[in-house]
């Protein structure tokens, strides 16, 4: 039988620009130890630790974790591309739930290099071949950073099915930066308007500028998980509960539906999505605030439909409503998401997760979801994975 699993400490650093930050090991201890200050813990009270991140050697989760202790406890590294940190949040979860550990570190951190995500080992076939041979025959190889053409293509097709105008991704990016204007812990606080997005620098022309995608990032965050009956036995903080958790891989879909937002991860967001509000027993209208994978302003939009937040093609009027912010029907990416507060591959998902435990703990500050009580959290890597997971202050 699965267990309840609550959230007891959680911890994130400031995100920071390639070449600005400390090294990896550094930051990935920083991040454990705030969230261990954060639950009222030692690392000695750590029963397993599940680290990830996608740039580095094998094992770097131990030499971060080294730093705060030498326990001798099971360290798993993770890597799953964008959706690492949450993979590693999937995993302590189980490990929690299923009665194996009372008290288990997820940790994600990333040490980044300037300039567009590229393969480390050419010397052999690329996770991607088959992801790069569909965009090429959807979208042609138009010289621009592959992850761009994945990301672009699929806002192109929402744009000629349903008349998407550009500048409506132009408002997603706007909003993006007045929330991270409220965050601290983002890299780019400054305000931009649907104006200034649209006259950044083209990437694609007709389908994406420069601040439409998110910038490489370095950082790390760190959450703690623990079951009931430990956080009672010892006094923490047990008013964050993880309701559900799906994920997701890719299905025939991907490259069968010859549509560039299946290539980008449509149908596993969805379906995960769906597999977590059966679990909960509710429906998307009753979440109140959403961290999503916003790696590009088109992605955002995409995923409002596949979390059911809208109705597919109604991403648009979503949108222009204003129902994606504070006033409107969820506020989305509060901490001003991977646009503004930086994607450091390994340490999104706990970010994420750090936001969402803050919003529904009442502690989010000037970012702070009123009455907040379930909050989505959406992480999503290709080649592929989705991780959706739902919160509950309880």
């Amino acid at each position: 039988m699965s267990r309840d699993v609550f959230v007891a400490g959680v911890g994130m650093i400031p995100f920071a620009k390639p070449g600005k930050s400390d090294p990896y090991f550094q930051m990935g201890s920083s991040a454990t130890s705030l969230a261990l200050a954060d639950a009222g813990l030692a690392y000695a009270a750590v029963q397993q630790a599940y680290v990830g991140y996608v740039y580095g050697d094998s094992t770097a989760g131990q030499r971060a974790l080294y730093e705060v202790g030498m326990s001798g406890i099971p360290i798993i590294n993770v890597n799953n591309n964008c959706s690492t940190g949450s993979t590693a949040l999937f995993l302590a979860r189980q490990a929690v739930a299923s009665g194996a550990a009372d008290c288990v570190l997820a940790l994600g951190f990333e040490q980044m290099t300037p300039g567009a995500l590229g393969s480390v080992f050419s010397d052999r076939p690329s996770p991607f071949d088959r992801f790069e041979a569909e965009t090429d025959a959807l979208v042609g190889d138009n010289g621009v950073p592959l992850a761009l053409r994945y990301f672009g293509g699929a806002g192109k097709a929402h744009m000629d099915q349903y008349g998407t105008q550009l500048s409506t991704f132009a408002k997603i990016r706007a909003k993006a930066s007045r929330h991270a204007a409220r965050n601290p812990l983002a890299l780019f606080r400054t305000e931009v308007t649907e104006e200034e997005v649209m006259a950044s620098p083209l990437m694609w022309p007709g389908v994406m500028t420069r601040l439409m995608a998110c910038p490489p990032t370095c950082g790390a965050a760190a959450a703690l998980l623990v079951s009931e009956a430990y956080a009672l036995k010892h006094g923490l903080d047990h008013s964050v509960r993880i309701r559900a958790q799906s994920m997701t891989t890719d299905s025939p879909r991907t490259f069968e539906a010859h549509d560039m937002r299946e290539v980008v991860g449509f149908s596993m967001a969805q379906d995960a999505a769906r597999q977590v509000y059966e679990q909960a027993g509710i429906s998307p209208q009753d979440v109140d605030v959403v961290e999503l994978h916003d790696c590009f302003a088109q992605n955002e939009l995409l995923t409002y439909e596949a979390l059911g937040l809208c109705p597919v093609g109604g991403a648009e009027k979503f949108v222009c409503d204003g129902d994606n912010t504070y006033g409107g029907k969820f506020v989305t990416n509060p901490s001003g998401g991977l646009l503004s507060k930086g994607h450091p591959l390994g340490a999104t998902g706990l970010a994420q997760c750090t936001e969402l435990v803050q919003q529904l703990r009442g502690r989010a500050d000037q970012r702070q979801v009123a009455n907040a009580r379930l909050a989505l959290q959406h992480n999503l890597g290709l080649g592929g994975a989705c991780v959706v997971t739902l919160y509950e202050r309880v």
